[in-house]
């Protein structure tokens, strides 16, 4: 049998086909990104997970994870190291986040594919390999357009008195942070990525008001204009992944649209399309 994982900073999803692709079990997980979580969080979180498919009886062969982080040998072969103590024996392949969402979204075509949740990320695909990439920054440096750089541009505008004075007053009100809090939940929090994109069901509740509308539209563009439009848009299709863009594809399209870009996809779960990817 397979466990396929994909992981995003927010949650990550586990899950186990048999050959024939049929699904044997399937779980939720914590979420897991490599370069900004102590490793000690991710093992703790795989931990449990491998402690819940065991108690299932189900035997794996093969393991395939897609995580955000990847970006060292080191860091896969602790990981790959860290798998084979749960499942001994079982074949394990340890990729990164943008490698799921070209498989999800291209499978063996060629595209430009966009990840765009919690986090966010592009590339150019050939069918087999990325062959260009422009560097999401993370969410201190860059992920334009994700929920957490939402989120950060919200905060950074709350602190300085920037939001409108009923749309401050209903967050204090409903989550009670103030600076101190705001400033220990980023900079010494383990998930400071997964805090930001939080916020973001409560920003797009005010998302008719004219200062929030700009804030949102703004973030897209941003990445429309920084990231993807770095790549031949008018020669490959654009396929865009992870539950942030998909919920906002409406928004997401227009705003693209003004660009001069046009979406050809939106993946919301590339946990569905992985799974297909690895059984057919």
């Amino acid at each position: 049998m397979k466990l396929i994982i994909e992981s995003g900073a927010t949650k990550s999803d586990w899950v186990v086909v048999s050959d024939a692709g049929q699904q044997v079990a399937r779980l939720s997980a914590s979420g897991m990104n490599i370069s900004s979580m102590p490793f000690s969080a991710i093992e703790a979180t795989i931990a449990d997970a491998c402690r819940r498919l065991k108690g299932q009886n189900i035997a794996v062969e093969a393991l395939y994870m897609y995580t955000a982080g990847v970006v060292t040998e080191s860091i896969r072969t602790s990981l790959t190291q860290t798998f084979r103590g749960h499942f001994c024996g079982a074949e394990v392949e340890i990729l990164d986040d943008m490698t799921a969402a070209v498989r999800a979204t291209c499978g063996h075509s060629a595209g430009i594919v966009a990840i765009v949740g919690t986090g966010s990320n592009s590339c150019l695909y050939d069918g087999e390999k990325i062959v260009k990439k422009v560097y999401s920054g993370g969410f201190i440096l860059g992920d334009e357009g994700s929920a957490a750089a939402l989120g950060r541009m919200f905060v950074a505008d709350l602190l300085k008195g920037l939001i409108p004075k009923y749309i401050a007053d209903d967050f204090t009100a409903r989550y009670g942070y103030d600076y101190a809090a705001i400033v220990e939940r980023v900079y010494h929090s383990t998930s400071p990525a997964a805090f930001l994109g939080s916020l973001a069901p409560f920003i797009l509740e005010y998302y008719d008001d004219d200062y929030i509308r700009t804030l949102v539209d703004e973030n897209f563009r941003s990445f429309i204009r920084r990231a993807l439009k770095q790549y031949d848009v008018a020669s490959f299709p654009i396929g865009v992944v992870g539950g942030f863009g998909n919920a906002l594809k409406d928004i997401f399209t227009r705003v693209a649209e003004q660009e001069g870009v046009r979406i050809s996809r939106f993946v919301g779960a590339p946990i569905e399309e992985l799974i297909k990817y690895h059984t057919i």
